[in-house]
């Protein structure tokens, strides 16, 4: 779905939002897109796999509570079931492989990375990947492009970096397109701390569907009095989507922020709740 489709679903989702308690009628959620009732069923459910309505469900802070107050197992039973879940998306197991010190502390001496801008259900990103795996994937907008790879450049600085459209192109189809289950793992190549890779690695073991807090994820990591230190590390995950920071909310339940819009956050959390739910 081309990225001027899901800004068109993003306006939905924030008019849902903010009007969910009126339980808007098909015709005012699909005038809030700019779209006829008929284009914007359509569109939505080539989206999401659901309609508006029972999309809307999942929009609200209350889904979020509402998985907590369940009591579904979090962080600390799923850890036991290791990196592949039920609910993952294509059932893809993800590995992760950090950088070496040498590396870490020269910012990529020696790697090369190539990187391209390409749509996804959730908007243009811009993914970079070494001979190892995906080492960057964020999400962007137009005007953002040229911060993206120059925000990439910053933090890979002794490294090659290019640029090559047709050699990423494979890997984005494989992170959002493919619809084999039977997929080898896909491998992340991570620039970070200890502490952030531990936190990143947690991350990897929220099914999807599912949610955890901050203090959560701290005590699945052994240090349960480090929910802001956690809460930092989640802000720099390098890899949306795949490391998925954005199934981590607050303790009390409120979704929070999100490093690429909360908008974004709840179209992704409401997204893999209409398939696991």
């Amino acid at each position: 779905m081309p990225t001027s489709d899901y800004n068109r679903i993003e306006q939905a989702i924030q008019f849902l939002e903010a009007n969910f308690r009126q339980q808007p009628a098909l015709r005012d959620v699909a005038a809030s897109a700019g779209l006829s009732e008929y284009h914007f069923q359509r569109m939505f459910r080539r989206w999401a796999g659901v309609s508006p309505k029972r999309f809307l469900q999942f929009l609200t802070v209350d889904y979020s509570k509402g998985k907590l107050r369940e009591g579904r197992s979090l962080l600390d039973t799923t850890y036991a079931a290791g990196l592949s879940s039920t609910g993952r998306l294509h059932d893809l197991f993800v590995a992760t492989v950090a950088v070496t010190p040498g590396q870490y502390k020269d910012r990529g001496t020696g790697l090369t990375i190539t990187h391209g801008f390409h749509d996804t259900p959730f908007g243009k990103c811009l993914i970079a990947i070494t001979d190892k795996g995906i080492s960057n994937l964020e999400f962007v907008g137009e005007e953002d492009q040229a911060h993206a790879v120059r925000r990439l450049e910053s933090k890979w600085r002794s490294a090659l970096i290019r640029e090559d459209q047709a050699a990423t192109q494979a890997m984005i189809s494989r992170v959002f397109h493919s619809p084999s289950v039977e997929q080898s793992a896909l491998p992340l190549h991570v620039h970070g701390t200890n502490f952030q890779i531990k936190v990143w690695e947690a991350l990897l073991k929220i099914p999807c569907g599912d949610l955890a807090s901050y203090h959560d994820v701290a005590k699945a990591i052994g240090h349960p009095t480090a929910d802001r230190a956690v809460a930092t590390a989640v802000a720099r995950n390098p890899i949306a989507f795949l490391i998925p920071c954005h199934r981590v909310i607050r303790k009390s339940g409120a979704v929070g922020g999100y490093r690429w819009g909360t908008a974004r956050k709840k179209a992704l959390l409401a997204w893999e709740a209409a398939r696991t739910g």
